[in-house]
């Protein structure tokens, strides 16, 4: 039988999945004019309930962003065991385009800039990248002058590119991380104009 205490965690655990999910869909239809109330009221609890699991604005979309970093670089790691290293890059690519056609709420990683848990997952979104692409140049598949920082960077590309057409199908982004992925591969790559960027 369950403890009160332990009652009381799974309700806390509940209702914090609860406030997320309701942020997101509020901030996607709203921008970062959501307010807290809406929020709370879209997930069904009292507005107390939101402020006693983020104390701030800031703290909700630093958890939604922070999560996104985390689901993925799970995902990369995953894919570190996978026997074809260029399909596992080509996996993780399709496996994050997907989600940000699902939801882009990539407008939020401004708003939580600079929050210490944000910062340090999507570190280690980073580094699980970087394993992925030094993993595919080791198989020979993928351009050597291409760094993890350049994939992390590319991982938006292909919905923000379908994006731009003004009546795009919801499958679009795919044909764009076809010609992403193909401009990584080591075949027929030309001499890129300028370094990576740094990792800060």
């Amino acid at each position: 039988m369950s403890t009160p205490a332990r009652s009381l965690r799974a309700d806390a655990a509940r209702n914090r999945e609860l406030l997320l999910a309701a942020a997101e869909e509020e901030f996607a239809e709203r921008g970062l004019d959501a307010s807290m109330a809406d929020i709370a009221s879209r997930a069904g609890v009292a507005k107390g309930t939101v402020f006693r699991h983020f104390a701030t604005k800031e703290d909700l979309v630093a958890a939604i962003v922070g999560d996104q970093f985390a689901a993925l670089a799970v995902v990369a790691r995953e894919l570190l065991g996978a026997p074809d290293a260029g399909e596992a890059l080509l996996e993780f690519l399709t496996v994050a385009a997907a989600a940000l056609q699902r939801r882009d709420l990539t407008f939020l990683q401004a708003f939580s800039e600079g929050h210490p848990m944000v910062s340090d997952r999507r570190d280690q979104l980073h580094a699980a990248v970087g394993a992925l692409v030094d993993r595919a140049q080791a198989a020979g598949v993928l351009r050597p002058d291409v760094t993890g920082t350049d994939v992390f960077l590319l991982v938006c590309a292909p919905v923000h590119a379908a994006g731009f057409h003004p009546r795009p199908e919801s499958d679009l982004w795919r044909r764009y991380l076809g010609v992403i992925f193909d401009g990584l591969r080591r075949e027929g790559a030309t001499p890129l104009p300028r370094p990576a960027p740094p990792w800060p």
